[in-house]
């Protein structure tokens, strides 16, 4: 299997995920057309997505669904909870692509997808575990806190693209965010803040996780060089360290990230 990062942050989020016979995007939060131009600098042809995964429904996650799905023919998976806040976006869409799943696992091709609850502060927020072969690769991004479910279904990956949002302090004394807006990001169904998700990861490497990155960094309010040593740091004061126990990498915004490719297969 292998993983990358088509664009992450505010601007627009979506994460390429294939095995040897399914691809998968998990979210379009860029126009078609962007989208379409990021698949052909990693040489996947757009035509050649099986499904897009959605994990909530706002914007920066789900504003190119329609027209790629439109057309490519493309499978639109979702929560069934989740079909009110979406249906809109899919205008047009041939109503036998728009798949909603009631159950937490099901499958696309031979590989087997998980989905859980995020908190988060929209209508449903889900993350996704893809597991093909013994190998595992899973997102979580858009969530105010973790709690054992979610480390659950996070432990023993191969990768996780996991969010790390913002620096407190930087949030705290942005000028430019209203007194509201800091305390929804702030709060249990907000964002993951650096700290907080450098504690998620040391329960990760406990696990077996040997390979992270951080995803969803604020622009306002968060550097990939602070995400990165606030981690570092936060990981080396528990006893691990990175290129040796865990493996961190960043998801760009406007270009793509780096190729994360799972080489042992176990069948």
């Amino acid at each position: 299997m292998r993983a990358i990062s088509l664009a992450s942050g505010s601007k627009g989020n979506s994460t390429y995920i294939s095995s040897d016979d399914v691809n998968i995007l998990v979210d379009i939060g860029l126009s078609c057309l962007n989208i379409e131009k990021r698949l052909k600098k990693i040489g996947v042809n757009p035509s050649n997505i099986d499904a897009i995964l959605i994990t909530h429904e706002h914007t920066d996650h789900c504003k190119g669904i329609g027209v790629f799905a439109k057309k490519y023919g493309t499978k639109v998976y979702f929560p069934q909870c989740g079909y009110d806040f979406l249906i809109g976006q899919l205008m047009g869409v041939n109503p036998k692509q728009i798949i909603p799943f009631t159950s937490s696992q099901f499958t696309i091709k031979n590989t087997t997808i998980n989905a859980f609850e995020l908190p988060h502060d929209s209508h449903f927020c889900y993350g996704y575990s893809i597991e093909k072969n013994g190998q595992k690769i899973s997102i979580a991004t858009d969530l105010g806190h973790t709690n054992y479910k979610i480390i659950q279904n996070l432990q023993n990956s191969d990768i996780v693209f996991l969010e790390s949002n913002h620096d407190e302090n930087l949030l705290i004394n942005n000028p430019n965010y209203s007194a509201s807006l800091k305390s929804r990001i702030l709060s249990p169904r907000g964002h993951l803040s650096n700290i907080n998700c450098a504690k998620t990861i040391e329960q990760l490497v406990y696990s077996g996780v040997k390979q992270v990155i951080l995803a969803h960094l604020s622009e306002e309010n968060n550097t990939p060089i602070l995400a990165y040593n606030t981690i570092v740091d936060y990981l080396k004061s528990v006893g691990i360290i990175e290129g040796k126990h865990v493996f961190i990498d960043i998801a760009p915004q406007y270009d793509v990230g780096n190729l994360f490719e799972i080489r042992n297969t176990i069948i």
